[in-house]
């Protein structure tokens, strides 16, 4: 019997986990030379439980990583200080990490 919950036990975590890594921490955009935004063409798995995106291309604009706001956090408005801030923090080739004001910067969940 205490075989057999250890093994539902382990089988409830390894589901657990394989959950969890379906769940994005980044994705990749396109930006302008002024920090805006342009369309993204993401390949995605055909399943609406896997959010991930295989890969991603620009056709035009540079692609740039960035992360996916966490559950209860806004990405911040789109204007002109966040494109300056955008323009400005991906000198490095990513947006992980930077912050316009005390909000970071982030994008919402792509919903499948």
């Amino acid at each position: 019997m205490k075989t057999l919950a250890l093994v539902f036990a382990l089988a409830l975590a390894g589901a657990a986990s394989a959950a969890t890594s379906s769940t994005p921490t980044r994705t990749q955009i396109c930006l302008d030379v002024s920090g805006a935004t342009l369309p993204v063409v993401c390949s995605v798995p055909s399943s609406r439980l896997d959010n991930r995106e295989y890969f991603c291309s620009c056709p035009d604009g540079e692609r740039v990583d960035v992360a996916i706001c966490p559950a209860g956090v806004k990405p911040p408005v789109e204007n002109l200080a966040l494109d300056r801030a955008r323009r400005a923090a991906v000198r490095d080739g990513s947006l992980m990490g930077d912050r316009i004001g005390d909000r970071p910067i982030c994008m919402a969940p792509r919903n499948p």
